[in-house]
C-alpha cells in the first residue's frame, strides 16, 4: 500500500471508528434507555423534550467552539492531534454512561452531551483533513468511502450490541439492561481502538504551525473574523452554507430523534433496533453509490435527490401506523443519509480555496453544528405545544396516550420545514458563478486578504 492510499484508508477508518457512537449510542440505545430507564415513569413528550433540548445544548456548545478550534489547529499545524484529542474525550464520556443509575436523567444527559461534543469536535478536524488525502478528481469518492466505512463499521458493532441485548445470557450478562450498559463500554473501546489507524496512517500535509500555544486562542478569534470576511466575498459558498445549515439540520434531527419518535408512537424497542440495522447495512453500499452518482450526475443534483427523498420520508413518517412502514422508512433513509452528507462535504470543497481548506471547513462544521440546535428544539417545542393545546382538562389514560402520539406526529412533521428551506436556498447556488468568485478571490494575495478583513 503506497503512502497516498494508506492516508486515504487511515482517514476513512476514523469514520469506521466513530460511527459506533453515532449508531449504537446516538441513534440507537441512548434514546431508548433515556426514555425507558433514565426517565422511567415520565411522560413521553416530556422525556422527548429533555432529549431534544439536551441535543440542542450540545449543538450550541460545539457550534460556538468549532470555528475557533479549527483556526487554532490550523495555526498550530495540529489538525490530526486535535481530532484524536476530541475523539478520546468522547470515548471516555461514552464509557461514563455505564455507571449512570436509573432515573438519573440529568447525569445521563450530561455525559451524553459531552460525548457529543467530543464526537462533533473531532469531526471538525476529520473533515478538514479531506483535502489532504484526496484531489479534485477523487474527493467525491473518498468522502463517500468515509461514510460507507462508517456505515459498515458502525453496523457491525451495532449488530453485536443488538445480539447482546436480545440474548444477554449468551454473553454471560444478567439482563438486557446490563447488555445496554456494556454496549456503551464496547463503543468506547471500539472508537478509541480504531483511532490508532488514523494516528499512524494519516500523513498531514503542509508545514507545522509556528504560532505558540499561548497565542493560539487570540489568533483563532482573529482568524474567525478574517474567515467571515472571506465568506462575504465568496457569496456562492456563503449561500451553500446557509442551504446546508437548514437541510442538514433535518438530516441530523431524524438521525437523533427517530428512535425516540418511534417509542412515542408505541413501537417496540426491538422494532426500532432492527430498523437501525437496516439503515446501516443499506447505507454502506448506498454511500459508495452516491459518491459515484456525484461524479457522473453532479453533486448538486444528487444532493437535491437526497433532499427530495427526505421530504417524502418526513411526510410518510408523520402518517405511518404499521411496523412495515417503519422498516420501509429505514430503507429509504439508508439509501440517502450518507450520500447527502458525503456529497455536501465534497461539493463545498469546490467552492473554497484549497490552500485554506481547514479554515473554511471549520466554518462549515460550525454551520453543521448550529444546525443540530434548531431541529431537536423545534421537535421538542412543537410536541409540547400541540400536547398542551389538545389535552382535555381531565384526560383518561386512553386520551393521554392518543394526544401524546398525535403531538409526536406533529413534532416530526415540523422537520419538513427545514428541508423545504434548505432546498430553496440550494437552488440559488450557481457553481459557475462560484468558480468565478473563487478565481477572483485567489488572485488576491494572502496579505491583501488579511488587510481587507481587518478593516
Amino acid at each position: 500500500m503506497n503512502p497516498t492510499k494508506k492516508s486515504i484508508w487511515g482517514w476513512a477508518l476514523y469514520d469506521w471508528a466513530n460511527s459506533a457512537f453515532a449508531t449504537t449510542v446516538m441513534a440507537g440505545f441512548f434514546p431508548i434507555y433515556f426514555k425507558q430507564y433514565w426517565n422511567a415513569g415520565v411522560d413521553v413528550n416530556l422525556s422527548s423534550a429533555r432529549l431534544g433540548y439536551g441535543n440542542a445544548a450540545a449543538g450550541i456548545l460545539i457550534a460556538l467552539m468549532a470555528p475557533v478550534l479549527g483556526a487554532m489547529a490550523d495555526l498550530g499545524g495540529s489538525r490530526k492531534r486535535f481530532m484524536l484529542t476530541f475523539a478520546y474525550f468522547g470515548a471516555l464520556m461514552t464509557a461514563a454512561l455505564f455507571w449512570v443509575g436509573q432515573n438519573q436523567w440529568h447525569l445521563a444527559l450530561l455525559a451524553y452531551g459531552l460525548a457529543v461534543v467530543g464526537f462533533a469536535g473531532a469531526n471538525i478536524f476529520y473533515d478538514a483533513l479531506l483535502p489532504a488525502v484526496s484531489d479534485e478528481g477523487s474527493v467525491d469518492f473518498v468522502s463517500g468511502l468515509g461514510y460507507s466505512m462508517g456505515y459498515l463499521g458502525g453496523g457491525i458493532l451495532f449488530a453485536i450490541n443488538v445480539l447482546m441485548v436480545l440474548f444477554p445470557e449468551r454473553f454471560n450478562l444478567p439482563d438486557a439492561g446490563a447488555a445496554v450498559g456494556f454496549s456503551f463500554l464496547s463503543v468506547a473501546l471500539w472508537w478509541g481502538g480504531f483511532c490508532l489507524f488514523p494516528l499512524f496512517w494519516i500523513r498531514q500535509t503542509g508545514l507545522p504551525g509556528t504560532t505558540p500555544a499561548r497565542n493560539r486562542l487570540a489568533q483563532g478569534l482573529r482568524q474567525l473574523r478574517i474567515t467571515l470576511s472571506k465568506i462575504r466575498r465568496l457569496k456562492t459558498a456563503g449561500i451553500f452554507l446557509l442551504a446546508y445549515w437548514f437541510y442538514i439540520d433535518g438530516v441530523d434531527t431524524i438521525i437523533r430523534m427517530a428512535v425516540d419518535y418511534g417509542l412515542s408512537l408505541g413501537f417496540t424497542s426491538q422494532d426500532l433496533i432492527l430498523s437501525l440495522l437496516l439503515v446501516q447495512f443499506v447505507g454502506f453500499p448506498a454511500a459508495l453509490g452516491f459518491g459515484r452518482l456525484g461524479q457522473r450526475w453532479g453533486a448538486k443534483k444528487s444532493i437535491f435527490l437526497g433532499i427530495a427523498i427526505y421530504m417524502g420520508v418526513t411526510v410518510w413518517g408523520s402518517l405511518m401506523t404499521t411496523r412495515a412502514s417503519f422498516y420501509g422508512l429505514a430503507v429509504m433513509i439508508g439509501l440517502v443519509q450518507g450520500g447527502v452528507q458525503a456529497l455536501s462535504r465534497s461539493y463545498y470543497s469546490r467552492l473554497i480555496p484549497k490552500d485554506q481548506a481547514a479554515e473554511f471547513y471549520g466554518f462549515y462544521n460550525m454551520m453543521g453544528k448550529f444546525s443540530a440546535i434548531i431541529g431537536p428544539a423545534l421537535m421538542a417545542t412543537i410536541g409540547l405545544v400541540v400536547r398542551q393545546l389538545l389535552m382535555p382538562e381531565n384526560p383518561t389514560v386512553q386520551q393521554l396516550a392518543e394526544v401524546g402520539r398525535l403531538a409526536s406526529r406533529w413534532s416530526i412533521a415540523s422537520v419538513l420545514i427545514l428541508f423545504v428551506i434548505g432546498a430553496g436556498l440550494l437552488m440559488r447556488v450557481n457553481e459557475e458563478k462560484g468558480r468565478r468568485e473563487l478565481a477572483d478571490f485567489t488572485a488576491i494575495s494572502p496579505e491583501t486578504a488579511g488587510q481587507d478583513a481587518d478593516r
